[in-house]
């Protein structure tokens, strides 16, 4: 009913995420018993000058809404002109037509919500040397614009919430729809520590990696990678060797998981030497696939048997190519997305979507089963 809501909701898709905001805005019209003429997306855009400037605007009233903003800055695939050349739009772009579009809200909207699934700057979380703390510093721009709630999934390093340690941050797991697509996509699967175990490829991930071992009762091993930091190529430290802790992997299926695939050459690595030590079959959680150097060397791993399929998610930009690659899987997350707005809107607890391991327990007792 009406008036169990916060207010009034409006869903914006900043550009680029035009699908998504549409299976969102047709679960939330399901549910509410909306006809197929409504919708809940309120029409925003951030038209350019030929200069590169733009400018935000909202193209229906929000005053006194719910507003909801989901914003995927990692979208290369949406371009511009400027001085007559097609030009990709990158993180910083699209962070700051989030920005615009806030700016054309004015102060209207009862409540500004964002969600950001890839959180920008993320894995500029931290300072080793005399150098910025992109991520925190905007966090603390977006809250002083007078942001109420921060979602992201699946944070590189979910500490950067100090940052703004009075204001909602929260950070969702993409476990359980990963671990639904992996036993639908291969039925066989014995899900215990006799045939199965869970590897996080690098000290960083095993926070990841020690929630699904505990969810799945199987055991975990992990890499260290050893990077030359006296070098810095592409922005990074380069790894050296990853070296292997955990027991032994003869015959057993592998689940690698991380927050992202960049380049994929270090997921690559890791496989190989899973494979070295007698490995079965080696899947791959990436809750972000951003392949940044293309899929060829993704193709010739697969073709080497390296690896048996990649599942992530649909929170990001996926090039199309990637989409009809047979080792790729997708994994849907519009529903839940549309859970969180629903939920929200209606001033009630996120804690159930949150706490996902009653799902999983009962993804398992079902599986299990069959």
């Amino acid at each position: 009913m009406k008036e169990n809501l916060f207010g009034e909701l409006s869903i914006i898709g900043m550009r680029g995420c035009e699908d998504f905001v549409a299976q969102v805005d047709g679960y939330i019209k399901e549910w509410r018993g909306y006809g197929a003429d409504s919708t809940f997306v309120v029409g925003a855009s951030c038209p350019r000058f030929g200069s590169g400037e733009a400018k935000g605007l909202i193209h229906n009233s929000v005053r006194g809404n719910d507003v909801y903003i989901i914003s995927d800055v990692f979208n290369h695939g949406v371009t511009y002109q400027m001085y007559g050349k097609t030009v990709p739009m990158s993180p910083d772009e699209h962070y700051q037509d989030l920005k615009r579009v806030i700016g054309a809200i004015g102060g209207r909207a009862r409540r500004i919500n964002i969600i950001q699934p890839m959180l920008y700057e993320g894995r500029q979380h931290k300072r080793s040397s005399r150098e910025s703390l992109d991520c925190a510093m905007a966090l603390e721009e977006l809250m002083n614009l007078g942001i109420a709630n921060f979602i992201t999934f699946d944070a590189h390093d979910p500490r950067v919430q100090n940052a703004i340690p009075k204001n909602d941050f929260e950070n969702f797991r993409t476990s359980y729809q990963m671990i639904k697509a992996l036993v639908r996509d291969f039925p066989d699967l014995s899900l215990n520590k006799e045939n199965m175990m869970i590897v996080s490829p690098d000290e960083g991930g095993m926070t990841k990696c020690m929630y699904y071992s505990s969810m799945l009762g199987i055991d975990l091993g992990m890499f260290y990678k050893r990077r030359n930091y006296s070098v810095i190529i592409n922005g990074k430290n380069p790894i050296e060797a990853h070296e292997y802790l955990g027991r032994d992997l003869k015959g057993m299926d592998v689940i690698i998981v991380d927050d992202m695939i960049s380049s994929g050459d270090s997921v690559i690595d890791v496989a190989q030497q899973l494979k070295g030590k007698g490995a079965n079959r080696i899947f791959i959680f990436a809750t972000f696939g951003l392949f940044c150097n293309g899929l060829e060397n993704m193709d010739k791993a697969y073709e080497d048997g390296l690896f048996t399929k990649i599942f992530t998610t649909n929170l990001i930009y996926r090039m199309p190519e990637l989409l009809q690659r047979e080792w790729y899987g997708e994994v849907n997350m519009c529903k839940y997305v549309a859970y969180i707005i629903d939920t929200l809107n209606h001033d009630k607890s996120l804690s159930g979507l949150i706490d996902q391991s009653q799902r999983i327990h009962n993804l398992l007792e079902k599986h299990n089963a069959r």
